[in-house]
């Protein structure tokens, strides 16, 4: 398959999850990512078990080289800055200021390769006065406003994945695409700043709308509502979702599927606008009847019946499913210990061709010999 970043080269410092999202985005488009990385330990996200290839570094850095350096030493100072001037795009997602003192801010790299695109990630953004406080994904979710939108007041914790990290790296990656298209016509690199707190604010950007427009403060069930969104529990302790939207037709083809076309006779939910407003007493009467049957034979009647509906899988589940197999999201490799690494394919699909070729996230140093060997170097310095 024709990799639509072929020859663009991506120099990641990245830690954690946002600047290493962002670089696997560009490298599952086919940019050559090498992970610069700290010798020894490396990214601190590859720290498990007494090892260094976690599940979580294992998540955001496949298809990426490796190569340690210490950029406070000379020799290795050296070797990145000829990784610099070689490149089209630097990240980090550093705290503001640290770039500089390891001798990657954005000034000095742009004196190496003034068409560089310099891609900085933060939490609060690069000045102002929030922006030396550390942020993590709940601290970001927070301040957006997005975590109050997900907490269940009746049980408050802390829920889902990752989600601010990953949109930071997302939106970034996004941010350097629109720089290298600019670049192609004028041959500027440009700084491309992202930070956490904006990614989520825009991602947040319904419930700010809401606000701006009819003064209407969201809740976590806000949305579900409107939307008429469900989760039920089945007969066998397994759980089925739906989302029944506004057409009328899914609610009729509902009302046969579950054997009670007396549900839209009833005055609370015979409209739209009842069903919103009765959600409660809805769940009620939905619940007692999908514990009649099994999520099978649910998605059975719910097939037959266009209600749009999924069961509500868990992630041994959700890639067994006949479309996912025949979407091939499942993806596999060499593992670079032995054995096979499998992860999930990128979504994107140009010319109708699936990317199914992956490579496994790197071993720390993994590839040392062949970047220096591509830069004219040799492996005998440092780390060897």
């Amino acid at each position: 398959m024709s990799k639509v970043l072929d020859g663009i080269t991506v120099i990641e410092q990245g830690t954690f999850i946002t600047g290493p999202a962002a670089g696997m985005l560009l490298a599952d488009l086919g940019a050559n990512v090498i992970k610069v990385e700290r010798p020894g330990s490396g990214d601190p996200f590859r720290a498990f078990k007494g090892g260094l290839y976690s599940p979580h570094y294992q998540t955001y850095n496949r298809n990426k080289r490796s190569i340690a350096l210490d950029t406070k030493e000379d020799a290795d100072r050296a070797i990145f800055d000829d990784l610099i001037r070689s490149a089209d795009v630097y990240i980090q997602n550093f705290r503001p200021g640290a770039a500089d003192r390891l001798g990657a801010g954005e000034a000095r790299l742009r004196e190496l390769n003034p068409r560089l695109i310099y891609c900085a990630i933060s939490g609060f953004g690069q000045d102002g006065p929030a922006a030396q406080r550390p942020s993590y994904d709940t601290v970001a979710q927070a301040a957006s406003g997005f975590l109050n939108l997900l907490i269940n007041p009746e049980n408050p914790r802390v829920v889902g994945p990752a989600m601010a990290d990953a949109l930071s790296g997302f939106y970034a990656a996004y941010g350097i695409l629109g720089a290298l298209f600019e670049r192609s016509r004028t041959g500027v690199g440009r700084s491309v700043e992202v930070s956490m707190l904006e990614a989520m604010c825009h991602f947040n950007l319904d419930a700010f709308t809401h606000y701006f427009s009819e003064g209407e403060i969201m809740g976590p069930y806000s949305r579900p509502q409107v939307s008429q969104s469900y989760v039920m529990q089945c007969r066998d302790g397994v759980w089925i979702a739906l989302h029944m939207s506004s057409p009328e037709k899914f609610w009729q083809g509902l009302a046969r599927a579950i054997e009670f076309p007396e549900l839209l006779d009833d005055a609370r939910f015979n409209t739209r606008e009842g069903r919103i407003q009765h959600q409660e007493a809805l769940i009620e009467v939905l619940q007692g009847l999908f514990r009649n049957q099994t999520r099978a034979e649910w998605c059975r009647r719910l097939l037959a019946e266009d209600v749009p509906h999924s069961p509500m899988y868990d992630a041994s589940e959700a890639l067994e499913d006949p479309q996912a197999k025949h979407l091939q999201l499942t993806v596999e490799t060499a593992h670079p210990n032995g054995g096979i690494f499998r992860s999930v394919r990128s979504p994107i699909s140009y010319d109708g061709m699936r990317p199914m070729t992956i490579t496994a996230p790197p071993l720390l140093d993994q590839n040392r010999a062949e970047i220096l060997a591509e830069l004219n170097r040799h492996s005998d310095s440092n780390h060897d």
